[in-house]
């Protein structure tokens, strides 16, 4: 329990004070200049006034002066308590609602929000702080949470996996034949790129990520990515389709990493369809895009697509569709060269345009850290960080 006033025992206070030397200066300045001139105005008065009824008169003057200031201080005094009273009952019902809703998000209840209860351009203001740092909160609350469950999901069919195998090699049920070895081996490599992939968006987001930069034509870029792709397109009967505006500025990039960039956007079209790969100028430089005839994206989840370990499609697993994170790991590297990665669908079997934006090579933002020249290659280790 705090020994210290509240805030409206604080303002009732203040309140009496101000009407108090209010009062006080009207009383010493009511009894100074009042008697005088009194006085004056009897010395101006037709007829004899005698000192004894000039006395009489000023103490007459002075008791009901004195009443009259008693009954106003008195009505004063009441009327300034009860508006303090009042003040400080709608200015503590916000606090105490700041208070309740900051002790819920403590407790971790992220779901707390304010209603604005007052009027004006603060309480406004820091409603609306409030709320928004409580949506961060839980935005941030749910991806952990997802993280965790997702990074457990995924490590439990390898693991099981490959602990069912070691349990029937020690029963003597199977045996370390050929089959055995490349099961054990397929499972452990897909945990060992699950790890890779984390510890790749990590190290772009926590700007730790070396990024060995060239200038790349736009038409290398596109050309890279979609000889990359192109052999399970095929397989598949994908239509690829490719094209690069002329005027198009050279890029200052890691071809690898926007290679990579690109291979993640193009992967989620079905067989059967047509994917488009273009690159052109743009304000902000050069913008790549990725459009297909896919499946689309519900409304719903294109704000989520670029989290760490989000699957449009629950259903799918790391066999079927992948670990939910390479969109994570393009963004992570889209914001390392200093651009930006958007997505767009008219909704689902309405296909999907990816969108990367770039700054050209003359223009490249400028990047603190340490620059590395290697064979011709600058190689930078950002110290920006991610947003």
């Amino acid at each position: 329990m705090s020994r210290h006033p509240g805030l409206a025992a604080r303002l009732v206070l203040a309140q009496l004070l101000v009407v108090l030397a209010g009062l006080l200066t009207l009383v010493a300045v009511a009894f100074a200049v009042g008697p005088p001139l009194l006085r004056r105005h009897l010395r101006s008065a037709v007829g004899t006034i005698t000192p004894q009824l000039s006395r009489h008169l000023e103490d007459a003057f002075l008791t009901a002066g004195g009443i009259a200031l008693g009954i106003g201080i008195a009505a004063f005094l009441a009327a300034a308590c009860i508006a303090a009273l009042l003040i400080t009952r709608t200015l503590s019902q916000p606090v105490r609602a700041l208070a309740d809703a900051a002790g819920r998000v403590a407790s971790g209840d992220y779901t707390a929000r304010l209603r604005p209860t007052l009027p004006g351009p603060e309480f406004e203001a820091l409603t609306g702080a409030f709320n928004t740092m409580a949506e961060a909160l839980e935005s941030t609350e749910q991806t952990r949470r997802r993280l965790l469950g997702d990074v457990a999901h995924e490590l439990r069919t390898p693991l099981a996996t490959i602990e069912a195998y070691l349990e029937g090699l020690a029963d003597g049920v199977r045996t370390l034949d050929a089959h055995t070895l490349a099961v054990l081996g397929a499972q452990a490599g897909q945990l060992h790129r699950l790890v890779e992939d984390i510890s790749l968006v990590s190290r772009a987001e926590e700007h730790r990520l070396i990024l060995a930069r060239t200038s790349v034509p736009a038409t290398r870029l596109v050309e890279a990515a979609a000889a990359a792709v192109r052999p399970a397109f095929q397989a598949k009967g994908v239509a690829l389709h490719t094209t690069v505006a002329t005027g198009t500025p050279v890029l200052d990039v890691d071809r690898d990493r926007l290679v990579q960039v690109l291979v993640n956007a193009l992967r989620h079209t079905p067989a059967d369809g047509t994917v488009t790969l273009a690159a052109g100028p743009s304000d902000e430089g050069v913008v790549l895009s990725v459009t297909d005839t896919g499946e689309g994206i519900a409304t719903e989840h294109l704000p989520h697509l670029f989290e760490r370990f989000y699957r449009a499609d629950p259903a799918r697993d790391r066999e079927h569709g992948g670990s939910g994170i390479g969109l994570a790991i393009a963004r992570a590297l889209v914001h390392a060269h200093g651009g930006t990665i958007t997505a767009a669908s008219e909704g689902p079997g309405k296909g999907a345009v990816f969108r990367i934006s770039l700054p050209p090579a003359s223009d490249r933002p400028g990047l603190q850290g340490s620059n590395v020249e290697l064979d011709g290659i600058v190689m930078i280790r950002l110290n920006h960080r991610i947003t």
